[in-house]
């Protein structure tokens, strides 16, 4: 009884599950947001190579 008493007392696991569930929601959100960026930033460069492909024709 005294063991089952002191587990649910000791805290420090859950603080480490907590950080571990905030990381990967900032990683999850990283890769989200960078595959929408790196979507738009392709539009760009496909832009950029239509009009350097008039100006040079």
């Amino acid at each position: 009884m005294r063991l089952l008493r002191s587990l649910s007392r000791c805290n420090e696991g859950a603080t480490a599950i907590e950080y571990g569930l905030i990381a990967a929601l900032i990683a999850v959100a990283l890769i989200v947001g960078l595959g929408g960026f790196s979507d738009a930033l392709l539009g760009v460069f496909n832009t950029i190579e239509s009009h350097l492909e008039n100006a040079i024709s």
